[in-house]
């Protein structure tokens, strides 16, 4: 082969892996979960300030703000089966998530919820890594110890919420635990919640107390968003696989 043709071979070589290993170095997946259900208007401020309109199947990404407008239910599943729905009125804030299936030592996830509410199935990295999961809202942070649980938080905003005794929720947080146990942490103290028990942060300096069921807030989530689609299984429905906030 002449030269010239050999030094082409190699330059297009060098290219040709050049190119392999920034594509290797690109995440397969860029988002760190999807919207599987939705009714009504969800958005998403990204880190770098721009913002998007989200649907069924659009992904999201560490560092998203998510924002339901009133009537909006979203559900999302992330990429290690953990799934979150979010109410109307809520904005949650996906602030670290770190998943790798072979590396249980990278796990992390760290969510914000400013206002709102919403219900939570724990997936792989619950399970194997429970204390690398951390909810975290203005009036207590909620560490997991189970596999399902849903948080209320109150700010002069829950008139319309439904109660058993008839009257709104007081401001603070509320939490309900269909299955496992979690743990409510603020500067004032701790209290572990288990199945089938309610808590209550009234706020960020006032220890969090367990109250009983008929001061607890566990509220409906619509059929559409409950059940998993194509299987016809509830997910909301008898609290022991369920999100239904």
């Amino acid at each position: 082969m002449p030269k010239g043709a050999v030094m082409r071979s190699q330059y297009g070589l060098r290219r040709l892996v050049a190119v392999a290993l920034v594509l290797f170095a690109l995440p397969a997946f860029a988002g760190v979960g999807i919207i599987t259900h939705l009714s009504g208007v969800l958005t998403a401020k990204r880190a770098d300030g721009t913002s998007k309109v989200l649907g069924i199947k659009s992904e999201v990404e560490q560092g998203d703000t998510l924002t339901t407008e009133a009537d909006t239910y979203a559900r999302i599943k992330f990429v290690d089966g953990a799934e979150v729905v979010l109410r109307p009125g809520t904005q949650f804030k996906i602030e670290k998530y770190a998943y790798t299936e072979g590396a249980p030592d990278s796990d992390n996830i760290i969510v914000s919820m400013f206002k709102g509410g919403l219900r939570a199935v724990t997936g792989l990295i619950g399970k194997r890594n429970k204390e690398k999961v951390s909810f975290q809202t203005p009036t207590a942070t909620i560490g997991i110890r189970g596999t399902h649980f849903g948080m209320l938080l109150c700010n002069n905003d829950c008139a319309n919420v439904p109660t058993i005794r008839g009257v709104p929720p007081p401001d603070g947080l509320h939490v309900d635990v269909a299955n496992g146990a979690v743990l409510m942490r603020n500067a004032g103290g701790f209290v572990v919640v288990n199945t089938g028990q309610f808590g209550f942060a009234a706020g960020q300096q006032v220890p969090p107390v367990l109250v009983p069921p008929e001061q607890g807030q566990r509220l409906p989530v619509p059929n559409a968003i409950r059940r998993n689609q194509g299987s016809g299984d509830d997910i909301g429905g008898d609290g022991s696989t369920s999100c239904g906030v």
